[in-house]
């Protein structure tokens, strides 16, 4: 049987759940705690779930886990661990750190210590003399000591970059929305593939890409590399199964109506060339316009939008002019089902509306409500009792 590992797949606040539901869908049991879902696999459940988490930041290895209130203690459990299953002896291995709520508070020393309890262990398994340091001239493994009420979470980092850097986006605008934020939002929605999907305030087009990732079944990982494809004991021919799959699971042939515009016309040319990037430029309808300006004749639609926030001093009342127009526009189309996410919470107000429901969401460091307003449902079709 193939080596399992205690895995986790780490996430924003509020959005961890969504984490979970991926998993789950792709046949990955997991247990959702605050900021992370918790799992076991092989190598094969590492590169599956780096190319087709959406929600998630990054897939981490837990390496060890234990309880310490001393720094002796901290270093012989830290050095315990046999560290040379997962480096060698060259391994460039940078620790980072955090400490909440924790007697070992000082995260330099926790960080210093664990790296020197490393550095013993490796010496001695490798057999280097204590007057020679490692070499760390090889491959990148990003280290991490978590401490949380004195528990400790040592942790390899399987990602590299943040899993939400798709590797499409040329440029963006000025507040721009992460492309895993944004799949979350899009997956918040009842919007389904078969159905309109628009956002107003488009900017450089994040929230249409990845509902068009997401309605063509694109991993969200197939134009990225991940760390672990640097390992000498990652197996280069699980990640090629893998993404041959993905490759092979995509539907490239869908018809998707998925439209973006905003009223900055060098937004859209962003946007466009973003969505060309990954190839799905004949996927998404890009247009220059103002709020006001739309108009449709469709049904069933979801509408999704960031619009900014007025958080800069002199904007609220230009932002809130435009939660108005919002509401002007989109508040008669009773079939159609709307999601905003700002941080204004006196946004239902100026929209002239009360939300359905909300929910509340950090955007990167900004506390926020999505604002949901749902449609009415589509009528449902009668049913052939025709024996």
């Amino acid at each position: 049987m193939e080596k399992q590992y205690n895995l986790i797949a780490t996430a924003a606040a509020g959005i961890e759940a969504l984490v979970g539901k991926e998993l789950r869908d792709l046949g990955i049991d997991c247990q959702v705690e605050n900021g992370r879902a918790r799992f076991k696999g092989d190598l094969e459940t590492i590169a599956t779930a780096n190319l087709w988490l959406r929600t998630a930041d990054r897939v981490k290895i837990i390496v060890g886990e234990f309880d310490a209130f001393t720094f002796d203690e901290l270093f012989e459990k830290v050095k315990a661990i046999p560290w040379e299953d997962f480096l060698p002896m060259d391994a460039e291995f940078p620790v980072a750190g955090r400490s909440i709520k924790s007697k070992l508070y000082s995260v330099p020393d926790c960080q210093s210590i664990t790296k020197k309890a490393i550095v013993e262990r490796l010496r001695e398994v490798y057999h280097r003399p204590a007057r020679v340091p490692l070499p760390e001239t090889g491959a990148l493994f990003q280290l991490e000591v978590a401490l949380l009420k004195d528990h400790v979470v040592l942790t390899l980092d399987t990602t590299g970059p943040s899993l939400f850097k798709r590797g499409y986006r040329l440029e963006k605008g000025g507040a721009p929305l992460k492309e895993n934020m944004a799949a979350a939002l899009v997956m918040l929605t009842n919007w389904r593939k078969d159905r309109p999907f628009y956002d107003p305030v488009c900017g450089s087009g994040t929230l249409c890409i990845e509902a068009a990732l997401i309605g063509h079944n694109i991993a969200p990982g197939f134009n990225r590399e991940f760390a672990c494809e640097a390992w000498d004991w990652f197996d280069p021919a699980v990640l090629d199964k893998v993404r041959a799959a993905a490759d092979e699971a995509a539907d490239y042939d869908i018809e998707l109506d998925i439209a973006g515009s905003d009223i900055n016309g060098r937004m859209i040319e962003i946007a466009q060339a973003n969505a060309e990037e990954i190839g799905l430029g004949g996927s998404i309808d890009f247009k220059q316009r103002a709020v006001k300006d739309f108009k449709t004749e469709k049904d069933y639609g979801v509408i999704v939008a960031n619009p900014p926030y007025g958080e800069r001093l002199g904007e609220e009342e230009q932002v809130r002019a435009l939660y108005r127009e919002m509401g002007d526009v989109f508040r008669p189309l009773k079939t159609w089902s709307k999601y905003i996410l700002t941080s204004d919470l006196a946004f239902e107000e100026f929209y002239g509306a009360k939300a359905t429901k909300k929910r509340k969401l950090y955007n990167g460091a900004i506390r926020t409500d999505l604002f949901q307003y749902w449609g009415e449902r589509p009528p449902r079709m009668p049913r052939n009792d025709a024996k």
